[in-house]
């Protein structure tokens, strides 16, 4: 016979909380698991390979609608293939656009790196002691903002 899962051990090995598997099985999106003589669910194979594919859906923003939709056709078996294969085209459209955004996004981010590297190139050949009379200023900036003193002692005006 082949070997059952616990809940923990289908939680460790998707990523999933065991309170999520539980909301999924409620849901509807998890036919209700097996249970053991003590009421413990025990997850085959095939649950993990269909838990494996709602991953997927997850990892593609569908909508947790779309993705109750899709369980109950499967629910449905072989003769709502068609509503399925649709349902998964439309949705793959959406993915395909949302890629092409991110693309596009990703080259205005590109450019704009390129520019703002153009401008600081001129700014490190410069020797300290020549940038308007200040003290040496450290070309180390912090990824975080100031805080609210240091943004303070930026805004004074240098006497």
């Amino acid at each position: 016979m082949a070997s059952l899962l616990t809940i923990t051990d289908v939680a460790e090995r998707t990523g999933l909380s065991v309170h999520t598997l539980r909301y999924y099985e409620r849901a509807g999106l998890i036919a209700p698991v097996a249970r053991a003589p003590g009421g413990q669910r025990r997850y085959a194979a095939s649950d993990m390979e269909w838990i494996g594919f709602l991953l997927r859906l997850r990892e593609t923003r569908m909508p947790i609608g779309q993705m109750q939709a899709f369980a109950r056709l499967r629910s449905e078996g072989n003769a709502t293939a068609s509503q399925r294969r649709e349902l998964l085209e439309q949705h793959l459209a959406q993915v395909l656009a949302t890629i092409t955004a991110m693309q596009q996004a990703a080259q205005v981010l590109q450019a704009k790196i390129g520019h703002y590297q153009g401008l600081e190139a001129p700014l490190r050949h410069t020797p300290s002691s020549t940038r308007q009379g200040s003290p040496h200023v450290s070309t180390h900036q912090s990824p975080l903002p100031p805080g609210p003193r240091q943004a303070a002692r930026n805004r004074r005006p240098s006497r």
